[in-house]
């Protein structure tokens, strides 16, 4: 009968999980359609843009998102192309009306001075998210023109090439990301099982954690883009990989010390729930830490990968475990552990743990000179900034005909400036405006032909400012900046926004973020690995050694970014959510290693107990650091350089965790620390003599 038990509650549990699985699958293939990738997403709340953009409904009641159309040819345009130019306009706004995306009506044919080219302004209703994709599309097919080459580019254009990076995030991310865990998993377990194990715990979280999100935003409670899913798909993969890694490790280890799978499966979720819950922690509140952020797009990703991350811990601590009850030993087929076999410590851990026990000095000066020499660069770190064009990687139409577009018109039309101000002294405004550096032309909006009345709401008139460099580029910026100060002068009551005042707040605005979330951070993961290590001494070392390890990686970075891959820049809040996932995820190997060793310095005493826990969790938290590095490195399969450059700062910041902070730095430290590593609890008050016994290499 007890037989029968202990057989039936894992059955239960997998049986569970499987049954869930299909209509969890279900809500979770819907998320993609919740996704917000309109400009709104990447808005800053209390910025002057967000304000102008407010006021600026009252002026036209349609809002619209300008797609610029352009003609270029090599030489001067013949009447018979101007013709068919003409008809391609009219082609394109019956295609854009028949979709339903047309917000009103097209510009008529503007030729440029020099006679090469001709555009047109296209508006397109920004209710159409993702659906303007398939659009723009669309409208470069019916542009084309012969003898010239068509552009659909501007605000709609950029936005549809940029929205378009996010379209692999369902299928070719995820199979990049499972496909190397999956190559990994193989390599460490060399069985055909147990890698497709943890790959379902994976997979089952993920399901879990998308409809779970698809819920939240269906009903208002977050909000989800692109970025957001694909980052958030990305972390939970990975996590629930890492958690499966550490309960397999210890599952074994208990299956070579006892004859019943189930008293062994007791066992190892009985020493494995606590680093594996507190990890998550870590990573939850970590993330959880975005929600301080003034933009959208990063409070959704706070959210969505805070429930990603708690259902791999559950997945991890449930399904995994049941599946695990329920295999035995015939999991790791064709390798059985046997009882009495000895324990695998991982090829060379020992001999790391014996070096780092006979010159901890030597190893902790070495390894903290080398990371300091990484760091030193850091503040080269170009986090200025980047426009939508530079995001998007490889080829694009609507970057392409940016550049066309400079050539033969003033590079900000199109796209202009929008500064709302009284309608008293609007033309004293205007006239400031217009002599301001950088700026081509400022018209006040008439809702009609130019040269008419302006439209008056609210005792406010509107001004649209053409600049004369290209309203996505970072020289756009200085022009806004400079125009806000200008006017700032002349009227403090005139607000200056538009696309590319958006942009430039939504930097400023990632730039505050990192000063508030970076601090919130380091102190409520501090707090718990405090309540996990019972310890104020451990916590302070683990979190400086996880600092200094990001810092090395973000001097790295600017090295590689800037002399190797010539990136045009990178943003501060790629920045900020690379620091975030840098230390939550980094401290999760210093909690698995740290965890293992007070429970070992209990029996051996510190140092020894430290040096054992290296050894003997050195293969399993190395491979969990490949599998994270790994898929983080999936995200840059997707066409977008802020998603290439966070893969590169996660993966590599958790491999040199992996590899020198948590195999190097944090064992010298707490190898020469002793017990005092564990002030105030009473293990720091040992009555026992520290052992001094080294750990000879296998």
């Amino acid at each position: 009968m007890a037989r029968r038990v202990r057989w039936l509650l894992p059955l239960v549990v997998v049986l569970a999980w499987l049954g869930a699985a299909a209509p969890l699958g279900s809500l979770s293939g819907q998320l993609t359609g919740l996704q917000e990738n309109d400009n709104a997403a990447f808005l800053p709340d209390s910025a002057e843009s967000t304000r102008v953009a407010e006021l600026a409904q009252a002026f036209s009641p349609t809002e619209a998102i300008p797609a610029i159309l352009l003609w270029e040819g090599d030489g001067p345009l013949d009447q018979a192309t101007l013709a068919s130019v003409g008809q391609a306009l009219e082609e394109a706004a019956a295609v854009a009306d028949e979709a339903g995306a047309l917000a009103g009506q097209p510009s008529p044919p503007i030729p440029s001075e020099d006679g090469e080219a001709v555009q047109a302004v296209l508006p397109l209703s920004p209710e159409l998210g993702d659906e303007i994709v398939g659009v723009v599309e669309d409208l470069r097919a019916a542009v084309e023109v012969e003898g010239t080459d068509s552009f659909v580019t501007g605000p709609g254009g950029i936005f549809a090439d940029f929205a378009n990076g996010f379209a692999g995030i369902d299928g070719l991310l995820l199979a990049a990301a499972f496909g190397v865990v999956l190559l990994i998993l193989l390599v460490v377990y060399r069985s055909p099982i147990l890698p497709f194990l943890v790959i379902g715990t994976a997979g089952l979280a993920l399901t879990a954690g998308n409809a779970v999100a698809y819920l939240l935003a269906r009903e208002g409670w977050i909000t989800v883009n692109g970025q957001s899913q694909g980052i958030a798909s990305i972390l939970v993969v990975g996590a629930a990989t890492d958690y499966g890694l550490l309960l397999v490790a210890r599952f074994r280890e208990e299956l070579q010390r006892e004859e019943s799978r189930f008293v062994a499966i007791r066992t190892a979720l009985r020493r494995s729930w606590e680093p594996i819950v507190a990890s998550g922690a870590t990573v939850v509140l970590g993330v959880l830490c975005l929600l301080f952020s003034d933009l959208a797009s990063n409070r959704g990703l706070g959210p969505i990968s805070a429930v990603s991350v708690a259902l791999a811990v559950v997945a991890a601590l449930s399904f995994l475990p049941a599946a695990l009850a329920l295999l035995g030993r015939a999991a790791f087929w064709p390798f059985r552990p046997h009882v009495g076999q000895r324990p695998r410590e991982g090829r060379g851990w020992p001999r790391v743990a014996a070096l780092v026990g006979r010159r901890p000095r030597r190893v902790l000066a070495a390894s903290v000179l080398a990371l300091v020499a990484a760091a030193v660069f850091a503040p080269s770190y170009d986090a200025s900034g980047i426009t939508f064009s530079d995001a998007i990687r490889g080829e694009s139409n609507a970057v392409d005909g940016q550049e066309a577009l400079a050539r033969h018109f003033d590079a900000g039309s199109g796209s202009p400036t929008v500064v709302v101000t009284p309608e008293d002294g609007w033309q004293d405004v205007a006239a400031t405006a217009a002599a301001a550096e950088g700026v081509a032309s400022v018209v006040p909006f008439t809702g009609g032909p130019p040269g008419g009345d302006p439209v008056v709401a609210d005792g406010l008139v509107r001004l649209d400012v053409t600049l004369a460099v290209a309203a996505d580029s970072t020289e756009a910026f200085d022009v806004v900046s400079g125009l806000r100060e200008t006017l700032d002068d002349a009227d403090p009551e005139a607000l200056v926004g538009g696309d590319t005042a958006s942009n430039l707040d939504a930097r400023e605005t990632a730039g505050r973020d990192l000063r508030v979330i970076v601090p919130s951070v380091l102190v409520v993961i501090t707090i718990v690995l405090a309540l996990l290590l019972r310890s104020l001494v451990a916590p302070l070392l683990l979190m400086a050694t996880v600092v200094l390890s990001v810092a090395a990686t973000v001097g790295v970075a600017a090295l590689l970014f800037d002399g190797v891959f010539g990136f045009p820049g990178s943003d501060p809040g790629i920045l900020l959510i690379g620091f975030v996932f840098l230390v939550a995820l980094g401290i999760d190997y210093n909690i698995f290693l740290m965890t293992r060793a007070r429970e070992e310095s209990v029996r051996h005493g510190t140092r020894d107990g430290v040096l054992r826990a290296l050894a003997v969790t050195g293969g399993v938290i190395t491979s969990a650091g490949l599998v994270l590095a790994a898929t983080f490195g999936a995200l840059s399969v997707l066409p977008l350089l802020f998603l290439t450059q966070l893969a590169f700062l996660v993966g590599f910041g958790v491999l040199l965790d992996t590899f020198v902070v948590r195999s190097l730095v944090v064992p010298a430290a707490v190898a020469l620390l002793g017990d005092r590593t564990w002030w105030p609890s009473r293990l720091s008050r040992r009555r026992d003599p520290e052992p001094e016994r080294e750990l000879e290499p296998a």
